[in-house]
């Protein structure tokens, strides 16, 4: 039998504003074994980072444990509920015995302190050692975690860091006092696959080498499935099914865990939607898809689009003159050196692209951060001017435009960003952000029109007319993002770049997401660009998949020959790097990890 290290029993957790209380976690227990991998999966609003939260005694203000336990097996004081500890008893238990990875490590870092302070500053505090030992330990920490230049790094700054290198800064300052537990709160979120690849096996590796249990916090039960041996679905504060990652992925039982594997896009078929978890958690009678017994592959292959029916709507779709022509398109950024600001070298962010998109056409652009994607996305709208080359919008080079010919443009080609949040102005309402661009273009004629045309949009994105008056921090990530798309839609355009739109949203979100695109797609005949680290995604809502490397297309064809026949070894890591969710991948990586911690036994 394993050490139980930690027990969790009946833990309740309320948030108070002026006018009401929410529970955010409900009367949730689990116990965790030393050594052992536990997932906690569930969207936003779940309750599984407030649970994380509480064992750190991290709540905010505004929250309150009412009830529950939080026994924990310390090194050194034997059985103790956190939720009776001192504050000072308790400031020395974060780190030694607890210690937890956030989800953005931009925000975790402070910016005007090195990397190597940082995590300096953690080991002198608990460990109470000198500078030279602490630096010596960081410089350590920063090999085992496996960060390119660790001399380099200890004396850079967060922002000269790439997001992976940062995220393992902060696994390397939760790790410097060896905590028995890590808890990490989607520590790999909008990473590239390939990053998150890397940050997972790293994970893997120090667990096995510490014996060290790991409590890993996800959205996405995919992820979940390449690290934990048990898993805790959370829904709405409450456990809604738990047990062996395995046994829930093969055989789910509660319909939101069903909606969760669901809704992720399939790797080895071709669907013209996604399944939602609000499909399976309405009742049959309302339009529900979940019935008693209902098997995945079941509900999956009801929206299955064959080869044949594929082919011929792309046989009609290349028949048509394109609507945007990429010729040898170049954007270089000089750098600069010396006293007077010479230019000695160029970052080539993109170098000498020629492609086609057709009407009616989604055109997947697919690539690690610094590949040039959103970089080549900005050129195309002009929002970056680029070096030589040209840009044909049905017949018109855009880069012999003025300024004020380009505004014009604009109206028909549109972007969506990746952060919606930041897309939109915090002082308006979201019904005035929509009609904003419609009063700039002189779309309508009068405000009236403008305000019947925004609650149109808003409704035609799943929201309604009552949320013209709201500001955008009333609103979830994955209604900003509906947000934006209303707007970039109110000026009837014919081409959208969607910049990363889907990266940071939960997958039961970006289903919806990804659904409402492709169905604005067919509705009004929008060609799209869709940017992406992500093939799974790209592959679902794409016709055709361009792959970047450092500026240059390393291939580019069909969506579905290309992830199923690559031919270069870029994509292939790229396709390799996807969890693939299947069961005898999750078998394997299970027998991995019996076998990695056996060793080191």
């Amino acid at each position: 039998m394993s050490e139980a290290l930690l027990e969790v029993k009946n833990l309740t957790v309320d948030f108070k504003s002026e006018d009401d209380t929410v529970r955010a976690v409900d009367g949730i227990s689990f116990t965790l074994n030393r050594g052992e991998s536990l997932g906690i999966v569930g969207e936003s609003g779940s309750g599984k980072t407030v649970s994380s939260l509480a064992l750190m005694r991290l709540i905010p203000r505004s929250g309150k444990v009412v009830n529950g336990e939080l026994l924990f097996n310390s090194r050194t004081n034997g059985l103790v509920d956190v939720t009776k500890l001192s504050e000072k008893d308790m400031r020395n238990f974060r780190g030694n015995e607890i210690a937890m990875v956030f989800q953005e490590p931009m925000t975790s870092l402070n910016p005007v302190y090195t990397c190597g302070d940082q995590v300096m500053e953690a080991i002198i505090l608990h460990q109470k050692v000198s500078k030279a030992e602490s630096r010596n330990r960081t410089l350590e920490l920063f090999k085992q975690v496996k960060l390119p230049r660790p001399e380099i790094i200890l004396d850079s700054y967060p922002h000269q860091l790439s997001g992976g290198q940062k995220q393992r800064v902060m696994i390397a300052m939760a790790m410097s006092c060896q905590p028995s537990i890590l808890i990490a709160d989607e520590p790999t979120t909008a990473l590239d696959v390939t990053v998150q690849a890397a940050i997972l096996d790293l994970m893997k590796e120090l667990q096995a080498e510490h014996n060290m249990s790991i409590i890993f916090i996800s959205h996405d039960l995919g992820v979940i499935a390449e690290i934990a041996e048990k898993v805790l679905v959370m829904y709405k504060g409450k456990i809604v099914e738990q047990g062996n990652i395995l046994d829930v992925y093969a055989n789910p039982q509660h319909p939101y865990t069903k909606g969760l594997l669901a809704c992720r896009p399939p790797l080895d078929k071709r669907l013209y939607v996604l399944p939602t978890v609000a499909d399976f958690m309405k009742p049959a009678h309302e339009g529900g898809i979940n019935k008693a017994n209902t098997k995945l592959s079941d509900v999956v292959d009801k929206y299955i689009i064959t080869p044949e029916v594929r082919k011929k709507a792309h046989e009609k779709l290349y028949q048509q003159e394109p609507i945007l022509q990429v010729k040898n398109l170049k954007t270089y950024f000089p750098i600069k050196k010396g006293l007077f600001g010479k230019t000695t070298d160029h970052v080539k962010a993109v170098d000498d692209l020629t492609f086609d998109i057709y009407p009616g056409e989604t055109l997947g652009i697919v690539g690690e951060s610094g590949s040039g994607k959103t970089t080549l996305g900005r050129t195309i709208l002009r929002l970056i001017e680029p070096t030589s080359g040209s840009i044909v919008y049905k017949g018109v080079d855009l880069l012999k435009l003025s300024d004020k010919e380009m505004r014009s443009y604009r109206k028909k080609m549109q972007i969506i960003f990746q952060d919606p949040y930041s897309s939109l102005n915090p002082r308006i309402t979201i019904g005035e952000a929509i009609m904003e661009p419609m009063q700039v273009h002189n779309i309508m004629n009068s405000d009236k029109e403008r305000k019947d045309r925004a609650i149109e949009l808003l409704e035609r994105v799943n929201m309604n007319a009552s949320h013209f008056q709201r500001y955008p921090h009333e609103f979830s990530g994955g209604q900003r993002q509906r947000i934006c798309i209303a707007r970039a839609v109110a000026l009837n355009p014919e081409f959208i770049i969607c910049d990363e739109s889907v990266s940071s949203l939960d997958v039961s979100v970006q289903a919806q997401a990804l659904n409402l695109l492709a169905e604005l797609r067919k509705d009004f005949g929008f060609s799209y660009i869709f940017i992406s680290h992500d093939i799974s995604v790209v592959k679902f809502i794409s016709d055709r998949m361009l792959v970047l490397y450092n500026g240059q297309i390393e291939e580019m064809g069909d969506a579905d020959d290309i992830y199923f026949n690559p031919q270069k070894d870029y994509t292939k890591r790229l396709i390799n790097a996807i969890p693939k969710g299947r069961i005898e991948d999750i078998r394997a990586s299970m027998e991995e990890r019996k076998n990695r911690n056996h060793t080191l036994a």
